[in-house]
């Protein structure tokens, strides 16, 4: 019997072959937006996926203005933070967000997707949204995803 067919091959930072994707935001609902980048960011979608080791792609995000709410969270969905002083809660509607900062709400929805550790914030890392539909990747020939 030849043992060498069941070794199990374990991915790591030299045999991980990572890819530039673009994703367009526009017209898609955020969660559904967000759900995708983070699977394409962790490397879920490579057969060698492995969970201990940063092995997914780099994922550039455009047209980030133009992402779809459902219903009524444009003005029920809030962002809370806390600035650490007394009395320091702040919040913020997506509307206020969206007019503030266009690129924040995709972030903040593709990180919560992401691990909660060094190895997530490592793959947070590898995320680039843009406003608009002009990005400064085009060195690195980005393919277009569709999902």
């Amino acid at each position: 019997m030849d043992t060498q067919s069941y070794k199990t091959i374990s991915a790591n930072k030299a045999t991980v072959n990572k890819e530039w994707l673009v994703l367009d935001a526009e017209g898609k609902k955020l969660g559904r937006l967000a759900s995708e980048a983070a699977r394409l960011l962790r490397g879920k979608h490579k057969t060698n996926f492995t969970p201990h080791v940063d092995c997914g792609d780099y994922v550039i995000v455009i047209n980030a203005e133009k992402i779809e709410l459902s219903g009524k969270k444009w003005t029920d969905k809030k962002y809370i933070r806390f600035t650490g002083y007394p009395g320091g809660q702040r919040i913020t509607t997506a509307n206020q967000l969206m007019a503030k900062k266009p690129f924040a709400m995709v972030e903040k929805a593709i990180k919560g997707m992401l691990p909660t550790n060094t190895l997530g914030a490592a793959m947070y890392k590898n995320l680039h949204v843009v406003v608009g539909s002009e990005h400064k990747h085009a060195a690195q020939k980005p393919k277009e995803h569709k999902f």
